[in-house]
C-alpha cells in the first residue's frame, strides 16, 4: 500500500539506516512520528517535508547525493515525475531572460505566468497564492542568489504534467534571503515524491558556482537550458 504511513522498519529501508537508528531519532524528536498503539508509525507527507529540510541544510554534493538515493528509493512511493534530465520538465517557453520582476509579489506573479503560458498550468491564481504562502512561511532564497520557488504542497489538480520554471533578473531582487535574488526557479509538482527528486537534483546543479555563474552570463533560454543539461550530465 503505497499511501500508507511508515513503520519502523520500512522508514529505515527508505532512508537507508538501521531500525535501531529510527527509533533513536524517534524518541529524541529528531524525526517526525507518534505512536499509534504503542507503536511508531510516520506519516509520508510529514517524512518528505522533514526530507525537504534536510535537502536545504545539506553541506556539500556528497550529502545531496545521499539524498537522492534515498528520494529515488521505490519506499518514497510511486511519482509521475519521470525524468532523465531536469531539462526534461523544463521547455524553453518555461524559462526567462531576462524576468522584468522587481519585487517579491512581481517576481512570483511572472514566474507563475511563465508556467501558464506552457499550457500545463491551469489555474494561475491558486499557485501564486500557494507560492506566496510558502514564502511567508520560509523564504526559499538561498545564499547563492537562487531561489526554489514552490507551494506548500504539491497542486496535482490544477497541472497536467510536473513543471520546472526558470527566470533570471537584470538585478537582484530582495526576496527574504540573506543577499539580493537573480536566479529564480520554480518548482511545479504532482506529488511529493517527484517534488523531492526535482529539488535534490536542482540542488546538486546549483551547488557548483560555476553553473550560477554561467546562467547568469547566458544570453537567452536556449543558452540557459543547455547550461543546465551540461551541469546535470557532469554530476
Amino acid at each position: 500500500m503505497p499511501h500508507r504511513d511508515f513503520d519502523v522498519a520500512s522508514l529505515a529501508r527508505y532512508l537507508h539506516i538501521s531500525p535501531e537508528q529510527v527509533l533513536r531519532l524517534a524518541e529524541r524528536g529528531k524525526i517526525p512520528g507518534r505512536k499509534v498503539a504503542g507503536q511508531w508509525r510516520f506519516s509520508r507527507a510529514e517524512i518528505h517535508h522533514w526530507l525537504e529540510e534536510k535537502i536545504g541544510a545539506a553541506e556539500d554534493d556528497a550529502q545531496l547525493a545521499q539524498l537522492e538515493t534515498v528520494v529515488r528509493h521505490p519506499a518514497a512511493g510511486p511519482s509521475e515525475t519521470t525524468f532523465s534530465s531536469l531539462t526534461d520538465l523544463m521547455p524553453l517557453e518555461a524559462i526567462a531572460i531576462p524576468l522584468p520582476a522587481k519585487t517579491r509579489n512581481s517576481v512570483v506573479s511572472q514566474m507563475v505566468q511563465l508556467a501558464a503560458g506552457t499550457g500545463l498550468l491551469w489555474d494561475p491564481q491558486t499557485m501564486v497564492e500557494a507560492v506566496l504562502a510558502r514564502e511567508a512561511m520560509y523564504p526559499t532564497a538561498l545564499e547563492n542568489g537562487v531561489a526554489l520557488l514552490h507551494p506548500r504542497r504539491p497542486m496535482p489538480s490544477i497541472l497536467a504534467q510536473p513543471l520546472l520554471c526558470l527566470g533570471i533578473t537584470p538585478s537582484g531582487v530582495p526576496f527574504g534571503g540573506p543577499c539580493l535574488t537573480d536566479i529564480f526557479f520554480l518548482i511545479c509538482s504532482v506529488d511529493d515524491p517527484g517534488h523531492l527528486r526535482v529539488l535534490t537534483r536542482l540542488s546538486r546543479v546549483i551547488g557548483r558556482p560555476e553553473v550560477l555563474d554561467a546562467l547568469r552570463a547566458a544570453p537567452d533560454a536556449a543558452s540557459a537550458r543547455q547550461v543546465i543539461q551540461q551541469a546535470e550530465a557532469e554530476i
